[in-house]
Formats: C-alpha cells, structure tokens, sequence
C-alpha cells in the first residue's frame, strides 16, 4: 500500500498575480505528523489552500500534486480519508448553530443540517463519543457564538473527525488562544497522534510544536527551505535565519520555547 498521502513535484501556484508557490517537492507519509513551520506570509497556509482546492497549482510538464495518489481530487470523496480544522473555516458557521449540530453537519459537508440532512443513530452516537473525547460534553446544546476560541477550535476539530480520517489537517490551531486553551488543545493533538491520526500542523509558533512530531519543514517566501527533524531544525541558528531574528531555543518535556538571542 502507498503510505504517501500528499506528493507535490515541482509545484507552483499564483495569487492575486504572483506567485505563492515556487517549485514545491514535498512527499507527506501517513503515520509522520509534520508541522510546517515559518513566519507569517511565507505561504504555508497556501499548503493548505493547495490541499482544500481552494487553490489549484500550474499545469506544467512534469509537475504534478496528488493526494492519496489521485490527481483527479474531490474533497469530499476523500472525506475518510482528510480532516482539516481552521480558524478561517470557523466563520462560514453561523453564531446560533448548536455545537451538537455543527459537528452532525460534517456528515454532510454542510454548515448546518438542512431538512433532508437527517442523522442516522449511528451518527448520533459518533458525535456523542467526539463531544465526549474532545471534553466538549457540557456545551452540547450551547451555541457555537457562546462557545470560548479554544471550545469553538476543539468543536472543529471534532467536526472533522466524524469521518474518522487518516490525516488531520490544523492550519495555526492555537490562533488567539488564552494558554490554558493552547494547552488543552495541545493536549488534544497529542491524544490524536497517540490514537494513531495522522497529523499536518501549519504553524509560526514554535511553543506549539508538540514532541509526537517527526518531521519539520521550513517554508520561506513561499519555498520549502528545509526539511528534518525537530532535532535537526529546532536549533537556535537555524529558527533564527527562518525568522530572520536572533533566537534562543530552551527545552522542557520535549517542548521547544524560544526566546530573543
């Protein structure tokens, strides 16, 4: 079986009349979470919009971008396949939708239940056993206008999982999170990578990286500048060139802060 899930061979992509994207080589495995790392505007979010078709690279000869080794990509077919949670994706949901009904929504790639949208009691019960996993019980029939950043971020991710997917796509997860919501949402991807989800975090910040982690890639004025693990990347020569700022790395329980060198 093909464990790669995400394979980008001399890929670019424009916007707005530039170019995002430049000659991106990248093959992604399924069991390797990988966190891409930069500062903001290097165009790692642009990975996701690649991902999603909310972007759609150059045809070029001898440039391809597969997912799940089909070049022919309907989201939606692949949606056991491919979880994604975002903060930007959080404002196509209406204030008043219930938190139970947002995640029912993602059986149906919907953004509320419409009246032929009916679930199933197996359904149901999925969305019972994500509120409960995710430690969202208490806020079931509150509405997602009232719900914390942090409560709202885990509901999406729960959305997100109804569908039990093989790679889970966080783009800047921790976005506006107070520390305790960081936390607990940390400890959420951790209990993910244990549970045996793979994982692709879009992320500028370093304390967020958790140590389930095998690979790390740097992006930098929309280019794949490297590519490793966190011990060879997570050092405070190279986070200074990619921040293009003097930093210092500190270490504890395997995760990385970093501090002005």
């Amino acid at each position: 079986m093909n464990d790669i899930w995400f394979d980008a061979n001399h890929v670019e992509a424009w916007l707005g009349g530039r170019p995002v994207i430049h000659d991106l080589c990248l093959k992604l495995r399924i069991k390797e979470s990988t966190t891409i790392l930069g500062p903001n505007g290097a165009g790692k979010s642009t990975i996701v919009n690649l991902i999603n078709r909310n972007l759609y690279p150059l045809a070029k000869p001898n440039s391809h971008l597969k997912l799940f080794d089909q070049t022919t990509i309907n989201i939606w077919q692949l949606r056991s396949s491919l979880g994604l949670a975002s903060s930007d994706l959080e404002t196509r949901f209406s204030p008043q939708i219930k938190a139970k009904e947002l995640i029912l929504s993602g059986f149906f790639g919907s953004t509320r239940l419409g009246r032929d949208q009916i679930p199933n009691a197996q359904q149901l019960a999925k969305s019972e056993s994500l509120l409960h996993q995710l430690n969202l019980d208490a806020f079931t029939g509150q509405s997602f206008g009232q719900l914390s950043d942090g409560q709202r971020r885990r509901l999406m991710i729960a959305r997100a999982l109804v569908h039990n997917p093989k790679v889970l796509v966080l783009d800047e997860p921790c976005r506006a999170l107070d520390l305790k919501a960081c936390h607990q949402l940390l400890d959420t991807m951790t209990k993910l990578c244990h549970q045996g989800t793979t994982l692709l975090v879009i992320t500028h910040r370093i304390d967020t990286i958790i140590p389930e982690m095998s690979r790390i890639l740097f992006v930098q004025q929309g280019r794949l500048v490297a590519d490793g693990t966190p011990k060879q990347l997570l050092l405070d020569h190279k986070l200074s060139d990619l921040f293009d700022t003097p930093l210092r790395v500190l270490e504890h329980k395997g995760y990385k802060q970093v501090l002005p060198g």
